[in-house]
């Protein structure tokens, strides 16, 4: 049957019409050219596999890994290596625009000018979004790799061992003649239980045209040819000759070998039935997915304001189920050159305002003391005005001082009479 495919051009092993020439490989940097371990090269003959075979890649994001897949010797691929992922970013779901931080979902081709062995993130490898697929619908976005350095804003992150292996992978697939391998990037693996959990997701239907690519390759072990019609992904179908697929125009009536389609039949009934069972049954609850382009404009927003250098909350912003956003308390800015300027020039602000606080501060504090000084000399006023008592009898504080002196007068006159008295004999 699988010859049979071949021989008609359905299933493409992602073999194309050039290998990638001496000089290109010759700039490869020393880490770009590690030779895979003995342990994997030995796996591989065991399988039936050669070095420099083809090569495809799958990732699941919510089991974290990352398979490579090379081919036997009999045309069909068998998994030869999983890595565990070290990071990606944003939730399940695709990528719908620049900023969101979403990491792809869907089939991307990866050829030799995608390969950078001088990244800034050790090795990395552009994996094509946007697609023909991405772009028919308005998808934008751009450098989104597999690469090292386990840190990722959008991508699929490795250890930096890790993307060592996964790029000579790629490199001896092009050595061989290879010109262009497949990656296919899912939200989990799509069985019918996991199809189960998610079927009230927005993102389900999305998810159900995948499954069409993915079920073709558990059936086939070849990558499935890809094509893009009316704005969705199509597999395996053949259109007349001389007709072609329009990404954004009507799908061409298209064929299939009749085993291809027997087969896939067979496949969707044993599916359809796990699928129910699961549905009756317990599952594991969902895991966080986009909500659409609605939450990818959100997180865009604050992706730009981020790398304008403006302090922002230190997680991007989430959709909640109810369309209301949460939003972290923690701020902060990107260290980046726009981020220092910023945070300088929000220092200097800041710098001036507790400056003029302070003047303010000194003004209210030398009016305080001018009243107070005042309140004190009104006090001071008042007490000498206060009436002053005597034996009972309250008197006027200045007829007292008067009183006093005159109370004084009569005593002088009275010790000078008696002296004169004294001397006279009077």
């Amino acid at each position: 049957m699988f010859a049979k495919l071949a021989r008609t051009g359905v299933l493409i092993a992602a073999i194309g019409v050039a290998g990638c020439n001496d000089s290109s490989m010759k700039d490869f940097a020393p880490e770009a050219n590690k030779p895979l371990p003995d342990k994997i090269l030995a796996d591989m003959k065991a399988k039936g596999m050669v070095r420099t075979s083809s090569v495809m890649a799958r990732i699941f994001k919510e089991e974290g890994k990352l398979e490579i897949w090379k081919a036997k010797t009999n045309g069909r691929y068998d998994l030869v290596a999983s890595y565990d992922i070290c990071k990606w970013s944003g939730k399940l779901g695709p990528k719908y625009t620049e900023g969101d931080r979403q990491a792809p979902e869907g089939f991307y081709t990866v050829r030799p000018s995608q390969m950078n062995p001088r990244s800034h993130y050790h090795l990395s490898f552009n994996i094509g979004f946007p697609n023909a697929y991405d772009r028919a619908n308005g998808r934008t976005g751009q450098n989104l790799m597999v690469h090292g350095a386990c840190s990722s804003s959008g991508c699929y992150s490795m250890t930096d061992a890790q993307i060592e292996q996964i790029y000579a992978f790629g490199r001896d697939a092009f050595e061989g003649g290879q010109t262009e391998f497949q990656i296919q990037a899912f939200p989990f693996r799509m069985t019918a239980a996991n199809m189960a959990r998610y079927r009230n997701d927005p993102n389900y239907e999305f998810w159900k045209m995948l499954k069409v690519g993915y079920d073709n390759f558990e059936i086939t072990k070849v990558p499935p040819k890809v094509d893009v019609c009316e704005k969705r992904y199509v597999f395996n179908q053949v259109a007349p000759e001389g007709t072609t697929f329009d990404p954004t125009g009507p799908c061409p009536a298209t064929t299939q070998p009749d085993s291809l389609k027997t087969a896939f039949a067979d496949y969707e009934k044993r599916y359809d039935a796990a699928f129910n069972s699961a549905i009756k049954g317990s599952t594991l609850p969902p895991k966080p997915a986009i909500a659409g382009i609605k939450e990818a404009s959100i997180v865009s927003d604050w992706s730009k304001r981020r790398a304008r250098g403006e302090r922002v909350p230190i997680e991007p912003p989430s959709m909640n189920a109810d369309g209301s956003v949460t939003e972290t308390t923690r701020m902060g800015r990107i260290d980046s050159p726009l981020g220092r300027k910023m945070a300088a020039i929000d220092a200097e602000k800041e710098a001036k305002r507790k400056a003029e606080e302070q003047r303010l501060a000194a003004i209210e504090a030398a009016k305080a003391a001018k009243a107070q000084a005042l309140a004190e000399k009104e006090a001071a006023k008042q007490a000498a005005q206060q009436p002053v008592v005597t034996a009972g009898v309250t008197q006027p504080a200045e007829p007292a001082v008067e009183t006093q002196a005159a109370s004084a007068d009569e005593g002088t006159v009275s010790k000078l009479k008696k002296k004169l008295l004294g001397m006279f004999g009077g």
